[in-house]
């Protein structure tokens, strides 16, 4: 008879929610016009429910199905519930989940368990092998480089065809291998979860999974539990509850049955969330929403969805972009100019083509990905898992870290951080009474209590326990009795607001001291002060008690003496001041994200090292739209009380600032947040669901890694920058040299196997690049990818060494009068030789002697492929490339053309890439 639960004081409209309210409600009135309006409807309910429940049956059915979701079809249907269900009243929600006191019975919740399906909320599930290849072939980049293979493939390259596809094939195993692994290791990492839950059904307690429940169960909850689903407190006794993970307020939170009209879940005292943990106490509650329709799974949902694009991806897209356009201008070029010279049509096509062809950077997802691996591997040792590879570059170019307080910069641990008397001082007396009140008590000690205790280790001496008047949450304090020969003691400790109203004095240095308006302003000022610092007080007061009386009651807890006050903090983590200033170092700016109250907030900051004058609050950012939000982000560092899509709203609006953004945080409420930033962060001791948003894994609790981490990834980014130079430069130079050539000479200016040769040789000689040292300016700020930057330089060091091979060209035309062979060999040796050795001058910023030292990879890399150029072009094996031996003087004359073109690039570099303030 669960429907008997209908509010018959409420309106019609709410009557007709339930489900035979919407058939019997005035008929019911107008039969029972002598007894008061609840008592006539459930008289009414009772009468009827045998003589009319077939029709009611029928009735219902037929309508019911046009209120409720499409996925509800049955006889009995569930109505549907606000966002802010814990607003509702108690008998209001029993009515719309069709339950009362006695449970469900069991048949009604297998029928609900196939509509609602289990509760249960799936982390996010990995992409397969083909969506994650999908996915990075369409990168344009990528894009462009399989076109040249197949460009490359049908006219004939067969050797540009193999080397383009081995090395995308590479990249992609070796991206794909890398993220699979981590995804492995993340998924060890899951913590046990209860799976059990003590559930009433048919009027009888059962122990059922928790899979197994559904909306409009009863749960019994105990010290210890974790809160299965979404739902509201029907009995409490003495329930705390941990929401840390939820709110980010890491005392715990008193629930009642009480009801509660506020919307913001943080300050809802009758709610209880999936996720969250009972510290303290025993009650139960009403489930409301299961599975994905609680907040966790709401955010678990959202979590499914795609992530935006890091600043890897984005960088890659647009240097993809650039490079495209390059080649359509430098091939359309070429293509207009052969035709305009009356050269035949198709083999102007088919030259226009592998100039394309050799525009592409063939080795960039390679240097790139080999590079990240490297970056992985050097993590890994730090006890960091990379989920992403491009997550190190993003760690690299992030210029604003993003962190939830609690668990991040704070130990998420409550501390005793003094013990004070009614002056503010220092007081051993204050935890002294404290200690004996929260060792005598016979309750569930909560996380203040074992606070106190870890402070002390003085004993009781000789005291003993006589009595107990229990916490409540009216009363808000607890006291006990205790004795001690013939002294007997009251000592109570609570909320200041319950202890001060029982007090009639205040003992300092011994003495008792009336509790007058004065004494009442100063108590006020230090609580105040302390509230302003982010503490929480406790207050300990005492009464002597008769020898005689052994026990204790409510009344005697009057005419009480304050003691003083004992004063608890989350404290900040040992090294987050330090991190925090490494970090600020690097240009990383700090900015703290939290659902705590804005005092707090304010206290960490200051103790960490961050500014606190200026913060927003939840309420405030409500009120803002997103490009208003955007407009003040930039200024603002401290955000307090906001809730987990106010989170993720600010990192989007820091993102819309072209913030390189990174976000920190290990609780539910922080996983939007983790899965919007370029580079989400989270600890292993984080909630399932924060670690599979994040990007990066934490294994140990240190944030000095991040430091080391941000470092790593600007070396990556220094690395791939090098090769994006290099590559880009060296190849505009030689095909402008080469489209240039191909108007003026009689002949090709390298035969197909000869450019073939030269790319090969080059590409071999970069495999180093990912090994590489960088200087240390390249560390201490963040890098991001600067498309005009890149073009200048391409533009520029290309045009030098076009410059360069004009000059060769004269000299091997006009001086040497070189035939077709000659010229081709010429001018092979004089390419491969400025390409491979302007390496050592572009990898730094800093002049060559001043430079780090070049890895011994890069080295033996480049001039290794160097010696072979030089050895293939002039060796007796040459001819089989189509090369012949030039005479002395001419590589006498190559020799110092490149060294003047390496003179050359140097200061072309210093314009193309300018120094950093203060380096030289």
């Amino acid at each position: 008879m669960r429907w008997i639960n209908c509010p018959a004081e409420h309106s019609p409209e709410q009557v007709v929610n339930c489900p035979i309210g919407s058939l019997l409600f005035w008929s019911f009135l107008a039969s029972h016009r002598g007894a008061d309006h609840r008592t006539r409807t459930r008289l009414s309910c009772i009468n009827l429910l045998f003589e009319a429940r077939p029709m009611f049956t029928r009735f219902h059915s037929s309508n019911a199905k046009k209120r409720a979701p499409a996925m509800i079809q049955d006889s009995h249907t569930i109505g549907t519930l606000p966002a802010e269900f814990w607003q509702l009243p108690e008998d209001i929600l029993f009515c719309k989940l069709d339950s009362d006191t006695n449970g469900l019975s069991q048949s009604e919740a297998e029928r609900r368990l196939a509509i609602f399906g289990a509760n249960r909320v799936e982390a996010s599930k990995s992409r397969s092998i083909l969506e994650k290849i999908g996915r990075r072939v369409l990168n344009p980049l990528v894009a462009m480089l399989l076109v040249a293979a197949a460009v490359s493939g049908l006219s004939g390259d067969l050797g540009s065809f193999v080397i383009i596809v081995a090395v995308l094939s590479l990249s992609l195993t070796l991206d794909i291998v890398q993220e699979h692994r981590a995804e492995l290791t993340a998924e060890a990492l899951r913590d046990s979860v209860a799976i059990q839950a003590d559930v009433v059904r048919d009027g009888v307690e059962i122990s059922l999974p928790v899979k197994a429940l559904v909306p409009g169960d009863i749960v019994r909850l105990r010290t210890g539990d974790l809160i299965p689903a979404d739902g509201i407190v029907l009995e409490s006794r003495e329930l705390q509850v941990n929401e840390a993970l939820m709110t980010g307020e890491p005392f715990p939170a008193l629930k009642t049955s009480a009801p509660c009209s506020s919307k913001s879940p943080a300050e809802a005292t009758n709610a209880l969330f999936a996720g969250t943990s009972t510290v303290g106490g025993s009650g139960k509650m009403l489930i409301a929403e299961t599975g994905s329709r609680t907040r966790f799974g709401a955010i678990t949902a959202a979590l499914a969805a795609n992530a935006p694009p890091t600043a890897l991806e984005l960088g890659v897209r647009r240097l993809g972009l650039l490079i495209l356009r390059l080649t359509l201008l430098l091939t359309l070029f070429v293509l207009m100019a052969h035709l305009v010279a009356q050269r035949p049509a198709m083999e102007s096509f088919l030259f226009a083509v592998a100039l394309a062809v050799g525009l592409t950077p063939e080795l960039l997802p390679m240097v790139m990905t080999v590079t990240l691996a490297r970056g992985a591997l050097r993590m890994a040792a730090r006890k960091v898992i990379v989920k992403r590879l491009s997550a190190i570059h993003d760690l690299g170019a992030m210029d604003t870290l993003c962190v939830d307080k609690t668990g991040t910069l704070t130990e998420a641990r409550i501390t005793l951080a003094a013990h004070v008397d009614s002056e503010g001082r220092d007081s051993d007396p204050v935890l002294s009474l404290a200690y004996m009140n929260s060792t005598f008590q016979a309750g569930f000690r909560s996380p203040l209590d074992e606070a106190i205790l870890a402070a002390s280790h003085d004993g009781v001496d000789n005291w003993v326990r006589l009595s107990e008047v229990p916490f409540d949450f009216e009363r808000r304090c607890l006291s006990v009795l205790a004795a001690r020969n013939c002294e007997h003691v009251l000592i109570s400790k609570g909320a200041p607001e319950s202890i001060l109203a029982r007090c009639a004095a205040v003992e300092i240095d011994g003495l008792a001291h009336p509790f007058d308006e004065a004494w009442q302003q100063k108590l006020t000022a230090i609580q105040d002060r302390y509230a302003r610092d982010g503490f929480r007080l406790l207050a300990v007061a005492t009464r002597l008690m008769p020898p005689a009386q052994e026990t204790v009651a409510v009344g005697d807890e009057v005419d009480l003496t304050l003691i003083g006050f004992c004063v608890f903090a989350d404290p900040p983590k040992q090294d987050a001041a330090d991190a925090i200033a490494s970090l600020a170092s690097l240009g990383v700016r700090i900015k703290i994200l939290s659902g705590d109250h804005a005092a707090v907030v304010a206290h960490v900051a200051g103790s960490v090292g961050l500014p606190s004058d200026r913060i927003m609050t939840g309420s405030d950012i409500s009120e803002l739209t997103d490009a208003a939000l955007a407009a003040q982000v930039d200024d603002i560092d401290l955000f307090a009380r906001i809730d987990p899509d106010q989170k993720r709203r600010i990192i989007t609006a820091l993102r819309h600032r072209n913030h390189v953004v990174g976000f920190m945080g290990d609780g539910v409420n922080d996983a939007p947040a983790i899965h919007t930033a370029h580079v989400g962060i989270s600890v292993t001791g984080a909630t399932e669901v924060a670690r599979a948003a994040a990007d990066m894994i934490l294994l140990a609790p240190d944030l000095s890694v991040l430091a080391a981490g941000v470092r790593e990834g600007r070396r990556t980014f220094a690395n791939i920058l090098k090769y994006v130079r290099m590559g880009t430069s060296s190849n505009f130079g030689n095909m402008l040299s080469m489209a240039l050539a191909s108007i003026v000479l009689p002949f090709l200016p390298l035969l197909p196997l000869q450019i073939l040769l030269n790319n090969l040789l080059y590409d071999l000689s970069e495999v180093g690049i990912p090994f590489d040292e960088v200087d240390q300016e390249d560390v201490e700020r963040p890098q991001a990818w600067d498309m005009r930057g890149i073009l200048r330089f391409t533009i520029l060091m290309g045009a030098v060494s076009s410059l360069f091979d004009a000059i060769t060209f004269v000299v091997l035309l006009k001086v040497f009068h070189a035939e077709a062979t000659l010229f081709q060999t010429g001018w092979f040796v004089e390419s491969i030789a400025t390409q491979i050795l302007v390496i050592f001058l572009i990898r730094s910023r800093r002049m060559p002697w001043r430079a780090n030292r070049p890895h011994a990879t890069l080295i033996a890399t480049s001039l290794g492929a160097l010696a072979a150029g030089v050895a293939l072009a002039l060796g007796p094996w040459g001819r089989l490339f189509g090369f012949t031996t030039p005479p002395m003087t001419l590589m006498a004359t190559i020799v110092a053309i490149t060294a003047t073109y390496l003179a050359a690039a140097e200061v072309a570099k210093r314009v193309a890439v300018p120094y950093p303030p203060n380096r030289t």
